[in-house]
């Protein structure tokens, strides 16, 4: 049985080893005979063969990119939360107190770590800071102020009425001699029942709010020092905050006089946190190192710049943005001096200097013919201003002068495009008659102090801040024309006084129309002043950071931090919302 099985068994696995030995004949005849003896067709094809085999690589190629434009329509590259802003800002830091801040840096810190009562918005107008409201009564002599109640310290202690009271009685204090001084002069301040602060004025104000644009400083931790050495206190070099970002350290920079202040995010910000994590203010002695950190990629930005540096800012990771301000640049006729007293020699040289000449030595400005913008204010009726008129001119300025030629002194100050526009101005003066000599200085505490304020020029080509809400009061009202005022053309006129006046005091929006283009009449007729331009910020920022939005209306440059929460340097990618 055993051995009938295994004979069997033996019988199979040969017919098996015959039937693979027969297929694999077979398979062989076929390849050969299907595959290798047609190698020798392949050259009559061979043009069919490439043009399939292009259009398989076509279809691949066409699904990769189909996969990144898939891959483009379903994800995006964002700014996210997180990394540093380093911004390059002028001049030294010699207290962080913000009721002393007066060089670009310490206003720039002062922006950035207190919050203001008042404030102004993206729209460039006057809106709320750490105010929830702030109200006049009918006649705008008595404005209440009603404290927002989610406000904190960077300590975690709450931003209070207690506060605003405090600071603004250390403002009005003569021994602090704060920079806010001038906004608060003859204002009464208290607490009412509510806890609410009253401000009393000795007049109606119709703007007083954009008055109240002043930092807010913690009186728990100043109450205890003598406001006659609030500059000394260890407040000035390690700040409690209530801004957008909280104090963080200080390091020194690559020179002595360099510093780099370090900022982190306030979580407690009013506003809501900031998206940067951290914000650094690296300051510089003079223009030509901020120019070498913006190059070499030291800085993020900086505003301390003008489109007159072009040409220096090189590197090709920078964007530059030009902002129109709320400034206007002037030719102030000190009307005090014994040249240009004479009105009628004032009214000659406006006919006779080519405006549109010197403009043109400010280029990418916005034109300006009166010292009023209509962002400010909508007037119907706008005076004439004379046409230019070489000939005419010059036969009055030599009739008025007898012949003479006398000497005019000219100052201006190294910013931006004013050198170049101050010696335009001399070239036409000397064209009519005149002896001029340019003085351009430095713009500093020093300038301030021996030029403006002792009126040491018989003419100032300069800039000036106009603001968010019109009030000329403080350009050309007679009380203005001191050492402390700032009425730069020193012009004296009563009936301009009870206009500037009674522009300032009404809360009627139609009569104070009526006001200013009164003024205006005054203003063009006895020229104390010709307009020439509005001037513009000119940012220099990083193109991989966002910085102020482009909708942001600047009053000043300082404004540039409204959107400060918005502001980001990182950026990652994000599948995209549906």
């Amino acid at each position: 049985m055993k051995r009938t099985r295994k004979k069997r068994g033996q019988r199979i696995i040969k017919k098996v080893s015959r039937a693979s030995i027969k297929v694999s004949e077979e398979g062989k005849e076929h390849v050969k005979e299907n595959l290798i003896k047609r190698f020798s067709h392949i050259a009559n094809i061979k043009l069919l063969i490439l043009e399939w085999s292009m259009l398989v690589l076509a279809i691949i190629m066409l699904a990769v990119t189909q996969a990144f434009w898939f891959s483009d329509s379903y994800s995006e590259n964002v700014f996210v939360s997180g990394g540093t802003y380093i911004e390059a800002t002028l001049g030294d830091v010699d207290s962080m107190n913000p009721l002393f801040a007066s060089t670009s840096s310490e206003k720039v810190l002062s922006k950035l770590m207190f919050a203001t009562i008042s404030t102004i918005d993206r729209s460039g107008h006057v809106g709320i800071g750490l105010a929830k409201s702030i109200m006049p009564s009918e006649d705008g002599k008595v404005w209440t102020v009603t404290v927002r109640d989610d406000l904190k310290w960077s300590d975690g202690e709450p931003v209070t009425s207690e506060d605003v009271l405090f600071t603004v009685n250390l403002i009005k204090n003569p021994a602090v001699a704060s920079t806010y001084n001038a906004n608060l002069a003859n204002v009464k301040v208290s607490l009412d029942d509510d806890g609410k602060v009253v401000f009393t004025l000795p007049s109606s104000y119709a703007d007083f709010d954009s008055a109240l644009n002043i930092p807010v400083v913690p009186k728990h931790i100043l109450e205890n020092t003598d406001p006659k050495t609030l500059v000394e206190d260890s407040f000035s070099t390690t700040p409690i905050t209530s801004g957008a970002f909280t104090f963080n350290a200080i390091q020194s920079g690559a020179s002595a006089k360099e510093k780099v202040y370090y900022l982190s995010n306030n979580p407690e910000y009013y506003k809501g946190n900031p998206m940067l994590n951290s914000f650094a203010i690296h300051t510089y002695e003079d223009k030509e190192s901020i120019i070498k950190a913006l190059n070499d990629g030291s800085v993020t930005a900086t505003a301390e710049l003008s489109a007159i540096d072009r040409n220096s800012v090189s590197s090709g990771q920078l964007i530059e943005k030009a902002s129109s301000l709320n400034s206007g640049a002037f030719v102030f006729f000190n009307t005090a001096s014994e040249v240009l007293k004479n009105k009628d020699l004032r009214i000659a040289i406006r006919e006779g200097i080519n405006v549109g000449a010197i403009r043109n030595e400010a280029p990418d400005t916005k034109a300006l013919d009166y010292p009023l913008l209509s962002s400010q204010i909508a007037l119907s009726n706008y005076p004439s201003l004379p046409a230019y008129n070489f000939e005419s001119a010059k036969a009055k300025v030599s009739e008025i002068l007898n012949g003479e030629s006398p000497n005019v002194n000219i100052a201006t100050v190294n910013s931006g495009f004013l050198p170049n526009v101050t010696h335009t101005l001399a070239d036409e003066l000397k064209k009519l008659g005149f002896n001029t000599n340019v003085i351009v200085y430095d713009e500093n505490q020093d300038f301030i102090t021996n030029v403006i304020s002792k009126r040491m020029y018989d003419i100032l080509v300069y800039e000036i801040e106009l603001g968010a809400d019109p009030d000329l009061l403080p350009y050309y009202h007679s009380s203005q024309a001191s050492s402390s005022g700032l009425n730069l053309s020193n012009y004296r006129d009563a009936l301009v006084d009870d206009l500037l006046l009674g522009a300032r005091d009404t809360l009627d929006e139609d009569l104070r129309k009526k006001k200013y283009e009164a003024f205006l009449e005054y203003w063009v007729n006895n020229v104390p002043a010709i307009a020439l331009y509005q001037p513009n910020l000119v940012y220099y920022y990083n193109k991989n950071a966002r910085t102020f939005n482009n909708d942001v209306k600047l009053v000043t440059p300082i404004d540039r931090f409204s959107d400060i929460t918005d502001w980001a340097t990182v950026k990652e990618t994000r599948n995209k919302t549906p």
